[in-house]
C-alpha cells in the first residue's frame, strides 16, 4: 500500500444516496474528451488478464455489456459496468476513478495519450451502507 495516493471525503447525492462509483475532475475531464472524440462511452472495471484490473472505457456499442454485468452508477454521463465475481469483491468499497499518467489499458479508449484511468477505492462507513445507491444488471438506460 502507498502512502502518496490521495484520500478522498465520501461524497453523497440528491436526498443523501452515496453513489458506489465516482470520479475525480482529472478523470471527469478525460471521460469529457473522450466522449467528445469517440461519441457516448462506457466503463467496465476489468477482472485481469491482459489489462490488470484497470476500469477500461469503450464507445458504446464497442462493448457487449453481459446481462449479469452490475450496474454500479454512472461517471461524467458514462455508465458503469462490473462483472458479478468482480462486484463480490468490491461490494463494500465505494470506487473513485481517477487518471495517473502511464499507458492506459491495450483496448480502453484512452490508450495512446500517456495517461490512463485507474480505481482507487475507500471502505463504506457504517453510516453508508444503507444510503448506497440503487444496483441495475446488465443494460440500463444514462
Amino acid at each position: 500500500m502507498t502512502t502518496d495516493a490521495p484520500t478522498f471525503p465520501a461524497a453523497t447525492e440528491a436526498g443523501g444516496t452515496v453513489p458506489r462509483v465516482l470520479a475525480t475532475p482529472a478523470a471527469l475531464e478525460l471521460i469529457a474528451t473522450l466522449t467528445a472524440q469517440h461519441g457516448p462511452v462506457l466503463f467496465h472495471q476489468s477482472g485481469g488478464c491482459c489489462d490488470g484490473s484497470s476500469p477500461m472505457c469503450y464507445a458504446v456499442g464497442d462493448y457487449i455489456v453481459g446481462d449479469r454485468d452490475v450496474r454500479l452508477g454512472a461517471i461524467g454521463g458514462a455508465p458503469f459496468y462490473m462483472s458479478p465475481s468482480q462486484f463480490d469483491y468490491w461490494q463494500h468499497t465505494q470506487l473513485i476513478i481517477d487518471v495517473v499518467p502511464g499507458r492506459g489499458g491495450m483496448f480502453s479508449l484512452e490508450n495512446g495519450r500517456d495517461m490512463r484511468f485507474l480505481t482507487r477505492s475507500r471502505l463504506f462507513a457504517d453510516d453508508e451502507v444503507d444510503r448506497l445507491a440503487p444496483l441495475s444488471h446488465g443494460v440500463a438506460e444514462g
